[in-house]
């Protein structure tokens, strides 16, 4: 299991803070209480508040302005973020699951099924973590097994079939390693999805909204256009599982981190993703219904813009996208 960052838990609302919000969590406490100690407008503390607001403000967008690549990582992880089921129910109309693999079982780490955006129809799919312990387990921590891909695959086949295009959401930290998922073909399973992928005849969107884990985000995320939020992370293994190979000990997840270039802006740079798309201040999870609305236009932008192209236009930009890649 990929390590996850330390949390501490302060007012208002008993968000969750990161350590390094530490200080930005003290100020919005500070203003929590002194709205308590106003008791109902009986003693004025409108200015102070105020004040305390600016700075905590201020000192949120300099923190934000200035995030590590580790630092990333655990605001791509936050517990609170946007999950697919939320994106879902702010992105689509008229959505309709399509469950099973048709070979083993359902696999509800990944979910997908028939959707609206804006009027257009599609093939939506994507992750799903789950928000507390009971939904985490059911949907193994967004770690999907053979039967997920196989399950993704039937919906891109589906989606080819009937000239939908299609959209995923990829927020995970990678494909499920146990000993059963590797006994029931997992590596094929991720290779054949990420061929299907490729081979698609019609328009694909992808977004890595949190974590873009190994082949197990690769496999829902060989699209012609790829979009990444702007505190999210994509890389080949976790800064921990990376730490842990050169180093032998994960407390090396910052070098590793930095060093592997898992940032939007790092893998913009290198062409890797098309197009970072902007979070509200202090990360989705602070508004997460702006982020869903912006991101909801970006994939309506991205799916203007391919909707013109041939079949085999199509498959040649998408091959000729990841053969350029080194």
């Amino acid at each position: 299991m990929t390590k996850r960052p330390a949390q501490t838990t302060a007012k208002p609302d008993m968000m969750s803070y990161l350590d390094f919000e530490r200080p930005i969590a003290e100020l919005e406490a500070r203003v929590a209480e002194l709205r308590e100690t106003a008791n109902g407008g009986k003693i004025d503390v409108g200015q102070e508040v105020h004040r305390l607001e600016v700075k905590a403000r201020k000192l949120l967008r300099d923190t934000y302005a200035k995030l590590t690549p580790w630092q990333k990582a655990q605001v791509a992880r936050h517990p609170e973020r946007p999950h697919f089921k939320e994106y879902v129910a702010g992105i689509a109309e008229d959505f309709m699951p399509l469950a099973g693999d048709r070979a083993f079982a359902d696999d509800h780490a990944i979910i997908g099924g028939l959707a609206r955006i804006d009027g257009r129809k599609v093939m939506l799919m994507g992750h799903e973590k789950g928000n507390d312990t009971a939904s985490r387990l059911k949907h193994n921590f967004g770690m999907a097994k053979p039967e997920g891909y196989r399950k993704a695959i039937r919906l891109m086949e589906l989606a080819d079939r009937f000239g939908l295009p299609v959209v995923s959401l990829v927020d995970t930290p990678g494909a499920f390693p146990g000993v059963q998922a590797e006994e029931r073909g997992q590596a094929e399973a991720i290779a054949r999805a990420t061929e299907k992928c490729l081979e698609l005849g019609v328009p694909m969107v992808a977004t890595i909204v949190g974590e873009g884990g190994s082949g197990g985000a690769v496999a829902i995320a060989a699209a012609n256009k790829v979009l990444m939020f702007e505190h999210a992370i994509y890389s080949v293994i976790s800064p921990e599982g990376c730490a842990s190979i050169l180093w032998r000990t994960a407390d090396k997840a910052s070098d590793a981190a930095e060093a592997m270039r898992i940032t939007a802006r790092h893998l913009e740079e290198l062409k890797v993703i098309d197009r970072v798309v902007k979070e509200p201040l202090g990360g989705a999870h602070r508004a997460p219904d702006k982020a869903i609305d912006t991101l909801k236009s970006a994939i309506v932008e991205e799916l203007d813009g391919l909707s013109s192209l041939s079949r085999d236009e199509l498959i040649a930009q998408r091959r000729a996208k990841y053969l350029a890649i080194s």
